[in-house]
């Protein structure tokens, strides 16, 4: 059994057998003799210095006799902070804007007598020139950088997409 505890203290067992020999050193007297022996050897070969008897079983009692904390002490009471405030004020200044909006100054309608004339003359037709297929790779590649994207959701793709190209792709 020596050689084994003397093996474990050099570092060269393996895992499975180093667990079983500190097994037998736990269950066994005289094997934990020898590795507190053994320990002192070392700890006097490298001039470490030593600890007095009983010191582990003295530890073991001080800590057995300290109370265990089953709860932590109870806070300081924190000043009350407004957290409404600022959220009241964001509702107030929203319902304000949505008011502006519906029941602010409304643009006039043109009176009758100039929509008979606007009538009258026919309004001019935008002519639409087709772009080349390359100007719809183009915007179709460049597209997601376009800053209204966010704001138009999904319509700037399906346009894209729906277009028809007069010229046979290449």
């Amino acid at each position: 059994m020596k050689d084994r505890i003397s093996t474990l203290m050099d570092g060269e067992l393996d895992d499975e057998s180093a667990a079983q020999t500190i097994d037998a050193v736990g269950r066994d007297r005289d094997a934990l003799e020898t590795w507190r022996t053994y320990h002192m050897i070392s700890d006097a070969m490298r001039q470490s210095r030593v600890l007095s008897d009983g010191f582990a079983a003295r530890v073991t009692q001080r800590l057995a006799a300290e109370p265990t904390v089953l709860a932590p002490r109870a806070l300081q009471a924190q000043p009350r902070r407004w957290f409404a405030v600022p959220a009241a004020a964001s509702v107030v200044a929203a319902v304000g804007l949505v008011g502006w909006m519906a029941f602010g100054p409304q643009p006039q309608a043109p009176a009758p007598a100039s929509t008979a004339v606007a009538q009258a003359q026919p309004e001019p037709k935008p002519t639409l020139v087709p772009l080349p297929s390359a100007a719809s790779d183009y915007l179709l590649a460049h597209q997601g950088f376009s800053p209204r994207i966010s704001f138009q959701g999904m319509a700037p793709y399906v346009r894209t997409v729906s277009e028809q190209t007069v010229e046979p792709r290449r």
